[in-house]
């Protein structure tokens, strides 16, 4: 019998493609374009386990087939190789993460190649390269000499704004700059240092230096975003994770708010991470109240979305960061309050807004007066409160909000009520905040809530104690990381006054340091660098997902030397058609790379508003581990079906010394030393191992290396399976049961293609007509499918058309030629061997993807159920274009109708054409 030698032909093809660089591509106005791209990996020391390649196989399958449907496809890869793994390794070991970084990269690359995958190497990118960073390093500058014109609706140059303040002082200038900006006229301006004018203008620069807030991991020696941080604790590591004041780096997104919000209406992404965006985003319409501190010179403002319930205020909480906490606390609760704030300000921002079931506060011992009632109610502290959104202040009012709620009567607080009617009671399950009418309220008694609002913003502008205010969640982004492995920014400073590098003066590289840790004194790594601290360059670096914000740009044109991206490299390959990556990045990466890139559109180097056309999230695929039981006290181990009749402990053992759930005891004697005596209680000769659905981990020992799939299977079966196990954007257990299945599928294409004795077997001869059907009905679902992205079907289709075609022993050529063009997306090297049997000297990919015929799917004839009164007595075939009164004549002559019939004439025949026929007696 013919078999497929999968090993000698996959290194064939896959040496084939790389000498003749198949996969090389440039711009080519003469095609339409396909940018397709998968979201980059950060290249771990682990390499890829079989959850990694799934996204790239999806890509990978589209990529070839744009290309055999006649476009140009942009289908790169590269790494996103500054990381926090590599440096920490560089801690522990003194090795240079640059060489941790490359070893990964060949081991990663090695990997990917052995897959079969289109990537065009000649474009690959590194964030870590200085070639690379460079560019990085460039838009920071961009971004540091350009001001957010809220006027014009985008980023203008820093030189436009100083000629505004030179002409009129900031009178009349709307931007996105800090709160409480003081106004100046030009006079003022032109009596300033040069020291003074940049601290001025730092408040408006898109990217600026700030005392902020932050995240700050001594174990990590470095300041962790928002996203990193999990129950006070860093993500990575799961070292304690403290909140503390810190000048830092800051890029100014929240100028581009509503610009992303607005622009996800037009893009194709899954509702559910534009929702994500849209939550992280936060846009709120509310107003800015005031409320004066009892007996002190001090106000604090709101920023409240439900200003008409302001009558329902009973006190007032600020958030634990609050400058003015020493201010506002009375010596009788300074103990109470110090050791309050001590505890919630290092819980992350993260944990605060998610934890809704802890209740925590502390009475500060002051009192504030309500606007509108004048009342003095009292002032909290509550780590529910946020000093980064709003303004840290927020009013309290418990029956209309369930945070409110939970925290007065924790501790015993008054409850004013100002809705009535259904719906309105805070304790019941279906309370809705705005429904009901104004009660308690004054002079919105009465009033529903959405009339109520106006009103009482009015009043509160009127009365000058409050103002309308468009309010948003999300924060600027701090920019700056404590650690080595990442880009330098490019900044020396004069003072406390940053000078920024010329273009000219790119790349500032990483300079070389004895240990890769702060130093003695607690700066940054770079402050081991002499010529660093003595130029007094910047020695924080910055964050990861810098270089990952522009590197689709990158892919276009790589190895410009002037310029990011060409503009005519640009304006081909425009937005990415389609991008696959994890929906962990809807908050972090997406974010940033829209923000970046609506600022590279402003100042001219793209003209896509957004980066990615399409996106579709892959999801998990999930291990599926293995236990074995050991009985307490021994080192014997008793089989899963067994278990229960003894004392035994489950214990995770490595997938890979098990097949179908059965273990190879002998491996398993071999896997650690102190197994080699282990003894065994089976059942039916086998020891049974249980298993269970978890995260791919090493730590489960359920971790499958895609190498092991492609030594055993080869690489057409891994990426066939991957697709087979599942829709790509759900989450899936691994589990090899199945991959037999595929493996004889592509044995049984081969055998398509050969005799019994292995020898070539191809016929010139006409297909016949069912052969075509089989063709064509294939032909249509395949393209249908991968049109809307639908991976696993596909798989079933090939399947059933190998095995009718098998049936028919068809070996044309007007039949096979066509049907391995169609399945050369997903087993690409079995197909490439295929079509070099056939007599072609070119690579499948420069063949077009087959035309699909309805003509050969349509039946000429249809078998009728042809039922008297109800029930089907006979199936009758008819051609297919009989009109009703030659099928009820067909009918109604039929043997076997008449015998049923019994001589009776039917009151009524009801005909549906190519559906069914009813005899009703």
């Amino acid at each position: 019998m013919s078999e497929y030698t999968f090993a000698e032909n996959e290194k064939k093809w896959q040496a084939y493609w790389k000498e003749n660089n198949i996969f090389k591509v440039a711009e080519n106005t003469s095609k339409p374009k396909y940018y397709v791209l998968d979201m980059f990996p950060y290249p771990s020391g682990a390499g890829l386990h079989v959850g990694h390649p799934l996204g790239y196989i999806a890509t990978d399958i589209i990529a070839r087939y744009k290309r055999i449907k006649g476009f140009n496809v942009l289908h790169p890869m590269g790494f996103d190789s500054f990381g926090l793994p590599a440096e920490q390794y560089a801690v522990q070991t003194g090795q240079h993460p640059a060489i941790t970084t490359e070893k990964n990269i060949s081991r990663y690359k090695e990997q990917l190649d052995k897959i079969g995958f289109s990537f065009d190497w000649s474009r690959e990118v590194r964030t870590s390269n200085p070639d690379y960073y460079k560019w990085t390093q460039w838009i920071f500058v961009q971004l540091f000499n350009h001001w957010f014109n809220k006027n014009t609706n985008k980023a203008e140059s820093i030189d436009t704004l100083i000629a505004a303040f030179e002409k009129s002082g900031n009178a009349g200038i709307n931007a996105a700059c800090d709160e409480h900006t003081e106004s100046f006229d030009a006079a003022a301006w032109k009596t300033l240092t040069e020291k003074q004018k940049e601290a001025l203008l730092q408040k408006y620069r898109l990217t600026y230096l700030s005392e902020t807030m932050v995240n700050w991991c001594p174990e990590l020696g470095t300041v962790l975003a928002n996203e990193e941080v999990k129950d006070g604790l860093s993500e990575r590591g799961g070292y304690p994770v403290l909140r503390m004041k810190m000048k830092q780096w800051i890029m100014r997104i929240t100028a581009y708010a509503d610009r992303l919000l607005q622009g996800l209406d037009g893009i194709d992404w899954p509702e559910a991470m534009k929702d994500m965006q849209r939550n992280w985003i936060g846009k709120s319409l509310g107003a800015e109240l005031d409320f004066k501190v009892t007996g002190q010179d001090i106000t604090l403002t709101v920023f409240t979305t439900r200003v008409d319930t302001t009558f329902g205020v009973t006190y007032v909480s600020i958030a634990p960061e609050h400058e003015l906490i020493p201010q506002l606390t009375t010596p009788a609760q300074k103990a109470a309050v110090e050791a309050y704030v001590d505890k919630a300000k290092n819980r992350s921002e993260r944990d605060r807004m998610s934890d809704v079931k802890t209740v925590s506060g502390c009475f500060t011992g002051s009192y504030v007066t309500n606007p509108f009632t004048n009342e003095q109610i009292p002032l909290w502290i509550a780590d529910y409160v946020l000093a980064g959104y709003g303004t840290g202040v927020v009013m309290a009012v418990p029956s209309s909000d369930t945070r409110d709620y939970a925290f007065a009567t924790h501790f015993n607080l008054p409850i004013i009520a100002v809705q009535e009617g259904e719906r309105t009671d805070i304790t019941k399950e279906d309370f809705d905040p705005k429904a009901g009418t104004m009660v308690n309220s004054g002079f919105l008694n009465g009033l529903i809530v959405s009339e109520a609002i106006p009103k009482a913003v009015a009043y509160a502008e009127e009365k000058g104690f409050g103002k309308a205010k468009i309010n948003f969640k999300m924060r600027d982004s701090i920019f700056g990381r404590q650690r080595y492995w990442g880009e330098p920014i490019p900044v020396s400073f004069d003072g406390d006054t940053p000078k920024l590098f010329k273009e000219s003066e790119l790349p500032l590289e990483l300079p070389p340091i004895d240990e890769y840790k702060p130093t003695p004194d607690g700066a940054p790594p770079l402050g081991r660098n002499a010529e660093f601290v003595a130029r007094n360059l910047e020695l924080s670096t910055m964050p990861g997902w810098a270089g990952s914000s522009w590197y689709f740009l990158r892919y276009m044109d790589p190895k410009n030397t002037q310029r990011l991206v060409s503009k005519e490299a640009e304006q081909y390959w425009g937005q990415v058609d389609l991008y696959i990556g994890g929906s962990e990045h809807a908050t972090g990466h997406l974010l940033y790379s829209r923000f970046w890139n609506k600022f590279l559109k402003d100042t001219g180097y793209v003209h896509n508003e957004e980066p990615f056309k399409k996106l579709i999230n892959q999801g998990m695929i999930q291990g599926r581990s293995n236990f074995v039981y050991r009985v307490a006290g021994t080192n014997q181990y008793v089989s899963h079906g067994l278990r229960k009749q003894y004392d035994t402990t489950p214990l995770h053992v490595d997938v890979n010394i098990v097949h179908n759930d059965i273990l190879d005891t002998e491996a398993f004697k071999k896997w650690r030393p102190d197994l080699h005596n282990a003894e065994f209680i089976l059942e039916d000769g086998k020891y049974v191992c249980g298993s269970e659905v978890e995260k791919m981990s090493k730590s489960k020992h359920n971790v499958v290396n895609p190498d092991d799939i492609v030594n055993e299977y080869g690489a057409d079966t891994l990426r066939m399976y991957e697709m087979f196990l599942g829709p790509l954007e759900q989450f899936k257990p691994w589990n090899t049961n199945g991959i037999e299945g595929v493996y004889k599928f592509l044995q049984k294409t081969w055998r398509l293609f050969h005799d019994t004795e292995g020898k070539l077997t191809i016929s010139n001869e006409s297909a016949t007509k069912e052969e075509l059907k089989v063709l064509h009905k294939t032909i249509k679902r395949i393209e249908e499918d991968v049109e809307r992205y639908a991976f696993n079907t596909p798989v079933s289709t090939f399947m059933i058309c190998v095995n009718e075609l098998s049936s028919l022993k068809c070996h044309k050529r007007e039949i096979l030629e066509p049907l391995v063009v169609c399945l050369s997306p997903f087993a690409p090297h079995l197909c490439e061997e295929l079509w070099s049997l056939l007599g072609h000297k070119e690579t499948v990919l420069n063949a077009s993807f087959p035309v699909y015929n309805a003509a050969h799917v349509q039946e000429s004839d249809f078998e009728y159920p042809v039922s008297i009164n109800g029930k089907v007595r006979v199936k009758i075939s008819l051609p297919v274009t009989l009109s009703p009164k030659e099928i009820e004549d067909q009918v109604m002559v039929n043997e076997a109708v008449v015998k049923w019939l019994e001589g009776k004439t039917p009151k009524k025949i009801i005909i549906v054409p190519n559906k069914i026929v009813n005899l009703v007696l």
